[in-house]
């Protein structure tokens, strides 16, 4: 049954695809290409092939030609090509309907023959050769260059002439003289002089294929099995059946052996085995219901009779032979059955031999006085009860299917198949949103802004409120014109919109930005300006979720320290073994997390702290020591107003972090009407003093922002005359870095706030809570670990600027790479766990192996080529290794084979060029947890005037 651009354009599931990718016989045919040399692929799509997500062709010592083949058998061989291929897998003929005997001697060893499915590839030295025959004449009369030059035209085989000439056991002669007139066969000399120097050779069978046939239905629907469907509605579509874009809405129940294709459908409806029903709208629905339906051929079509357009349905058979049958029966039956006459489908002219069904005028197009409808043709399956349908039928104005096929609309199908296919999509979006399904989106948003049906896909993403899909959607459209996709989001125009937001008016919210986002559509550089403001809008919504952990946030009262006394606090670092960017919001509250960290002692000492005290000036004195807590200010800031701290959500202003503990921490209200002075005087008697220090390099990788920040807020609790808990601290910490802006995880903390090995976990809800198990490894275990951990400082800074955003989006995105890379982030630290608790160090490194490459698939870039070959040149010397944090740079720890390897390991890379300024650490696992002490005004005095607590 013929059909507008059915095979180039055919969806088929790709072997080994992800679950819910969809392409067409075309792109199918892309993935051949994987590995392949720089060159040509010319490809036909006169077959349906299955084709691997990854074939096996070998392209080691590639040069010249080479075909494609898929095994068949030799039956059926004898209407096809195939290869002759000697031992090398040079091609030696190409036989085309060859003898028992010829086909015999193409056998493999499993007694398949490979046969010709139109996929050719030139290597690009072989391409420059064809391609500049192209003026030689007379093959420049191939193309249109000779025919506008007055040249006859020449009808050239690619296979037959082109790929002939260089088979193995053609000679010149015989080439020459097969091409029938004499202009043919001195293009057949040209292109033997151009070519013959070329290799042939044949591919792996890497393919299955069937031959599309053009005519036969029921052979059609057998070959339309190799790209089954997966069911999705187990209880309708039984097994063999298949759908292909397609909407079918209610009860639609489809035998085996039967396809669907761009289809919109309301059930209830029953078809019957082995039927082809296409391009049928839900009006037909209601003329389908109770209708029998069994081995036929259902189609509508879009038709253009000059410059009117109007939809046809045609009606045929799965067994019709196009001669002698009809619905599957003989002429003389049918004509007996729906009192149709034979001169109702053929003039009395025609010669017998044509009156076949391809020219009977069987299907009405035009009704004088009344539309047209699927009831046209279905009364001929069931006449006896359509007598008027008879005499409708006659009255109307019919075509046969070669009148019919002039007259096909493709544009118009293309379209409506477009249509479907988007509307499809509209309600994927409601289903994937309203169910909360991690079905990815962004391959339909990138078709729709392709393909133009950008604001139809607005309009349903606004209805479920997905704002990091509108996000991506805006900047699709923007294409790659108009610019950075990261940047500011603070323009005036969208606070009304970001204000209901964070008021918690969702709804109100999100018609206020569809409103504001009309305004920004008309250019690239606009359209990139809105997404960054969706974006914006995104980060509210995660903050506000974040934000939800406050709750497990206990504050006590405990006694002032005397004015002028420091409460010191020491942290150490963590080390995140396996885990990590499942902690990260939104990833841990939607999928779950899981990291096991360790806090660690960098070169024996605690490398992070802060120090707070009371002072008698009303006002905030902000001071970052640098690297030790006796050293010299590097920053110092001094607040005197409330409205120098408006910055405190600005990550790189100075002393945005302490602004934002002192606010967190509700030492200072802020906003408020009541100026910082009068806040201060009348709770404390006086302001405070903030001292902190960090040994670590900027983009270390081992937490120091979160871990300091945990640092401040205990030491701020504590000289206020409050105290809070280590699980207080960690959630503390990740309301203040909602309200600082850098929308970290929960890892760093819980690494460097609880003391030695631990798991912590966060189930995939809200309210946010993270909880943490302490990680019982064998007696001595700790120490061994310290023998055999390091750290080496790679000389690199870690720029991490859009890097948590390029996550978050890809989340968002519910890529399934992601997706399942997130499973895997959480299942590996469970296995991590374990092998900590049975003290395996080889599983330890295996775990720290696998944790650096699903860090590499979730943050791809992270790893620097200097850091690549310093990781290879460390490989044979430890059980696994693994770049801290995020990656990018930092520290990179190791886990030796061998105990006390730091002078070893250094030796290694000393030898190495290009590695800059590396260095060794050695760590061990602080089991004291941090420490927090109230000393005297002298903060380098070893005379403590206060309590000493390991917490």
């Amino acid at each position: 049954a013929p059909a507008p651009s059915s095979r180039p354009f055919l969806p088929q599931l790709c072997v080994g695809s992800p679950p819910g990718v969809w392409v067409c016989s075309t792109d199918m045919l892309l993935s051949l290409c994987v590995g392949s040399p720089p060159g040509v692929w010319v490809c036909s799509t006169d077959m349906l092939l299955s084709v691997p997500s990854v074939p096996e062709i070998d392209w080691d010592g590639f040069q010249g030609v080479r075909v494609i083949a898929v095994p068949g058998s030799q039956a059926y061989a004898r209407n096809h090509g195939v290869y002759l291929v000697d031992k090398q897998g040079l091609v030696r003929d190409i036989i085309y309907k060859g003898t028992e005997a010829q086909i015999q001697q193409c056998a493999g060893p499993d007694g398949t023959v490979p046969l010709v499915c139109g996929v050719v590839f030139f290597s690009s030295s072989a391409t420059e050769q064809l391609l500049a025959t192209h003026v030689i004449p007379p093959l420049d009369a191939c193309t249109y260059m000779g025919l506008d030059s007055g040249a006859p035209p020449i009808q050239l085989s690619l296979f037959f002439d082109i790929v002939l000439s260089m088979v193995g056991g053609m000679t010149e002669e015989d080439f020459v003289k097969g091409g029938g007139d004499a202009s043919v066969r001195s293009a057949r000399s040209v292109l033997w002089t151009a070519l013959r120097a070329f290799p042939l050779s044949m591919g792996e069978r890497c393919c299955g294929g069937s031959l599309q046939p053009r005519i036969c239905s029921h052979v059609f629907l057998g070959s339309y099995s190799m790209c089954p469907l997966p069911r999705q509605q187990p209880l309708l579509l039984e097994d063999g059946s298949s759908v292909t874009n397609c909407l079918l809405e209610g009860a639609v129940q489809l035998a085996a052996g039967s396809v669907i294709q761009h289809c919109h459908l309301q059930g209830p409806l029953e078809i019957g085995p082995g039927c082809l029903l296409t391009g049928l709208t839900t009006g037909s629905s209601s003329a389908l219901q109770g209708c029998p339906l069994r081995d036929v051929v259902l189609q509508g079509h879009h038709v253009r009779l000059r410059d009117l357009p109007c939809r046809v349905f045609t009606l045929t058979g799965r067994l019709d032979d196009w001669q002698a049958t009809y619905l599957n029966v003989p002429w003389a039956e049918f004509f007996h059955r729906t009192g149709i006459r034979k001169g109702d489908l053929w003039d009395a002219e025609t010669p017998q031999k044509d009156c076949c069904l391809l020219s009977a005028r069987l299907f009405p197009v035009l009704h004088a006085s009344e539309a047209l409808g699927l009831e046209d043709v279905l009364w001929l399956l069931a006449p006896a009860a359509s007598g008027d349908r008879l005499a409708r039928w006659r009255a109307a104005w019919r075509m046969s299917w070669q009148e019919l096929l002039p007259c096909l609309d493709k544009a118009a199908e293309l379209g409506a198949r477009r249509d479907l296919f988007f509307l499809q999509g509209q309600r994927k979006v409601r289903r994937v949103l309203l169910g909360r399904q991690d079905g990815s989106l962004l391959p339909l948003i990138r078709s729709a802004v392709y393909e133009g049906y950008h604001e139809a896909l607005l309009g349903t993403l606004d209805e479920g409120h997905s704002q990091p899909s509108l996000n991506s959607l805006v900047a699709c459209t923007a294409d790659d014109a108009g610019g950075l996709r990261s940047g500011p989001a603070a323009n005036r125009e969208w606070a009304l919109a970001f204000g209901r937001l964070e008021s918690g008016d969702i709804a109100g919210g999100v018609r206020e930005l569809a409103t504001e986002r009309q305004k920004w559509m008309s250019s690239p550089a606009l359209l990139v300006r809105a997404a960054r403001h969706y974006e914006g809008a995104e980060q509210i919504l995660i903050r506000q979720a974040v934000m939800s952990s406050c709750q497990f946030v206990t504050v006590c009262p405990a006694e002032l320290p005397p004015l002028g006394h420091w409460v010191q606090v020491a942290c150490p670092a963590r080390l995140d073994l396996s885990g990590g960017w499942s902690d990260t919001p939104p990833i841990t509250y939607e999928h779950g997390g899981a990291v096991v960290d360790v806090a660690v002692l960098v070169d024996g000492c605690r490398p992070i702290g802060a120090r707070v005290r009371r002072i008698g000036e009303p006002e905030l004195r902000l001071a970052s020591l640098g690297g030790t807590p006796w050293g010299e200010a590097a920053v110092e800031l001094v607040c005197h107003e409330l409205g120098q701290l408006e910055n405190y959500c600005q990550p790189h202003a100075p002393g945005a972090l302490l602004k934002a503990a002192f606010i967190c921490t509700q030492i200072v209200q802020f906003p408020s009407q009541k100026p910082l002075r009068d806040q201060l005087m009348e709770n404390f008697g006086g302001g405070f003093e903030v001292h902190t220090w960090s040994r670590l390099p900027h983009g270390s990788g081992l937490g120091t922002s979160s871990i300091l920040a945990g640092a401040v807020m205990a030491a701020l609790y504590r000289a206020a005359g409050k105290v809070a808990g280590t699980e207080s601290l960690i959630h503390a910490v990740l309301h203040l870095e909602q309200r600082l802006t850098t929308g970290g995880g929960w890892q760093d903390q819980v690494g460097g706030l609880v003391p030695g090995i631990k798991i912590g976990r966060s189930e995939a809800r809200l309210p946010l809570r993270v909880e943490v198990e302490e990680i019982l490894v064998p007696e001595g275990f700790a120490q061994i670990l310290n023998n055999h951990l390091l750290l080496v400082y790679t000389g690199k800074t870690r720029l991490a600027r859009n890097l948590l955003q390029d996550v978050v989006r890809n989340w968002y995105a519910r890529l399934p790479s992601i997706v399942q890379n997130a499973d895997a982030l959480v299942n590996n630290a469970e296995e991590c766990a374990r092998a900590l608790r049975q003290g395996n160090l080889p599983l330890i490194g295996k775990c720290l192996d696998v944790y650096w490459q699903q860090k590499k698939c979730m943050a791809p870039g992270c790893e620097p080529l200097a850091v690549g070959r310093m990781m290879d040149a460390l490989q044979p010397y430890v059980y696994g290794q693994c770049l801290a944090g995020a990656g990018g740079g930092g520290f990179l720890y190791v886990l030796t084979k061998l105990p006390q390897q730091k002078e070893t390991l250094h030796q290694i890379l000393a030898k190495m060029e290009g590695l800059g300024n590396f260095s060794i650490h050695s760590i061990e696992v602080d089991t004291g947890g941090f420490s927090m002490e109230v000393v005297g005004c002298d903060p380098n005095s070893n005379t403590h005037s206060g309590e000493d607590v390991a917490m």
